[in-house]
């Protein structure tokens, strides 16, 4: 829950809800004002490109007034998730119920230019090729040359247990850091690459640290979408594991909060440079 959460001195909420065939509009616009009322010190990034397009056509509202009206009930910024990979004929086999890659992309143009910094994500390992990969980063490069409103840029390897794909292996370690070190190459203008420790395992985003990322993310009190789909990883991860694991790979731990500015914590307060 989020007062749980809060008890942790979180400094985000992080909230993807799927798409809904009944909730109305307004019930997200609730959710985030009631909890921006109640922890308005903490950032709220929610909903992906995916679901705001979604939001956008159960509201019969432009993709532009719903983030307005998103916004001002309290959205700080968006996550990456739903792009998985943006070529059309992958698309039509693993997720043909979504946006395609081109809505995708013009639904982050829009909340760049609604000053919503997004985050960007790429799922890969399942029957997308090498083409497609490259093809997935260059676009999002020149969006990003053209709004500069992306943060930071996370591949996800995919789990196939639990899916219609489950007869395909799972990513090899070295697959994993290939694409770590690719994506922090090409896309030189997105100022963070996250090896996200969920998906790519404590051990591999250790090691990532020194291929091209700046980030594993993080203490994580509870992951249930990947864990779902057959991850085998903890399921949080406290302070001090990390601070180990960053350590032991040569890098510098510092605390950050959803705008990469140091988190300072004491006894009493937690306070972010500015």
């Amino acid at each position: 829950t989020a007062a749980s959460g809060h008890n942790e001195a979180v400094t985000e909420f992080h909230i993807v809800g799927g798409l809904h065939p009944d909730l109305p509009f307004q019930y997200f616009l609730d959710l985030c004002l009631g909890l921006k009322q109640r922890f308005p010190h903490v950032h709220l990034k929610a909903f992906t490109m995916v679901e705001i397009a979604y939001l956008a056509k159960r509201a019969k509202l432009s993709i532009r007034e719903t983030l307005v009206q998103l916004k001002a009930a309290g959205i700080d910024s968006l996550p990456g998730g739903g792009a998985e990979i943006f070529a059309d004929r992958v698309r039509h086999i693993i997720c043909d119920h979504k946006i395609d890659g081109d809505q995708w992309l013009d639904t982050a143009r829009t909340a760049h230019q609604l000053g919503l910094k997004s985050n960007a994500t790429m799922l890969y390992g399942h029957v997308e090729n090498n083409e497609d990969r490259v093809d997935h980063l260059l676009r999002l490069r020149a969006l990003q040359d053209e709004t500069g409103g992306f943060q930071t840029f996370i591949p996800l390897a995919f789990h196939p247990d639990n899916t219609p794909l489950q007869h395909l292996p799972k990513t090899t370690g070295m697959l994993d850091i290939k694409q770590i070190a690719i994506s922090r190459l090409v896309l030189d203008n997105f100022p963070h690459i996250k090896a996200y420790w969920q998906m790519l395992t404590p051990k591999i985003a250790q090691i990532s640290l020194r291929f091209g990322a700046d980030d594993i993310d993080g203490t994580v009190i509870e992951e249930k979408i990947y864990h779902d789909a057959g991850a085998t990883t903890p399921q949080g991860m406290r302070r001090q594991e990390l601070i180990r694991l960053i350590r032991e790979a040569g890098r510098e731990p510092v605390e950050r909060d959803t705008l990469y500015r140091p988190v300072i914590r004491n006894e009493t307060s937690v306070t972010v440079a500015v």
